[in-house]
Parts: C-alpha cells; structure tokens; sequence
C-alpha cells in the first residue's frame, strides 16, 4: 500500500468535506453537530498528512523500520475510518450503535503516533549524525 497515495486521498476528501461542511450544511446541522463534523474533518486531515509524512519516511527506512511504519498507516488509516467515519454517520442521524467507533479511532491514532516515535527514536539512535 502507498501511504503517500492514500494520505493525499484522505487530505483531499477532508477539504472537500470540509467545504461542503462550511458551505452546504452550515443551514441544515445543528452546531454541536457541526462542530463534530468539523472536528472529524480536521482529524482526517491532520492524518491524510500525517500518512504523506509516514510514506516519505518509509522511503528512507531499513526494511524493519518500514515494516513497523506501515503498521502505524494500518492504525492511522483505521482511525480516521472509525473516528472521523463514525462522526460523519453519528451526526446525520445513524444508528447510535457506531458510537463507540470514534474513541477507539482515536485510540488508533494515539498507538499510531507512539509508535511512530518509537520507530524514529530507534532509528536515530542506531543511525547517529
């Protein structure tokens, strides 16, 4: 799987929806909604780049430093479907049972981002300048 590919995909979407959010559901969403809408279009975002980056990082890693990233684009991909995917459903009257969804995807970005940082601490400490 290319994360760069797949984060530009996600980036792209959150501006798309991100637009259709200001322009087009501003008149139908409560705020509280769309604030939500807004927080999982920021999200997705944010995690669209972060993959790009996870990607580019990849490139310049050992097979076992890229092997560990893409087990942190699995988690980044997998919590922007759950957090941001749940939102979007949870807030145009969904069944409620997707609610749990959006904690565990933030769960999968927290694990994500941890492990990225242990793969670029144990990078760097195996490689010094």
């Amino acid at each position: 799987m290319n994360w760069i590919s797949t984060g530009a995909i996600f980036s792209g979407l959150s501006v798309m929806l991100g637009a259709m959010g200001a322009h087009s559901l501003k008149n139908i969403l409560t705020e509280k909604n769309l604030s939500a809408f807004q927080t999982a279009t920021d999200y997705m975002g944010y995690h669209g780049l972060a993959l790009i980056l996870v990607g580019i990082v990849s490139l310049q890693l050992s097979d076992n430093g890229a092997k560990a990233l893409r087990k942190v684009g699995i988690l980044f991909s997998v919590g922007i479907l759950m957090f941001s995917g749940s939102i979007y459903i949870l807030i145009s009257d969904g069944p409620r049972f997707f609610g749990p969804a959006t904690p565990l995807g933030g769960l999968c970005f927290m694990l994500g981002w941890f492990i990225f940082a242990g793969v670029i601490i144990k990078y760097f400490k195996s490689n010094p300048s």
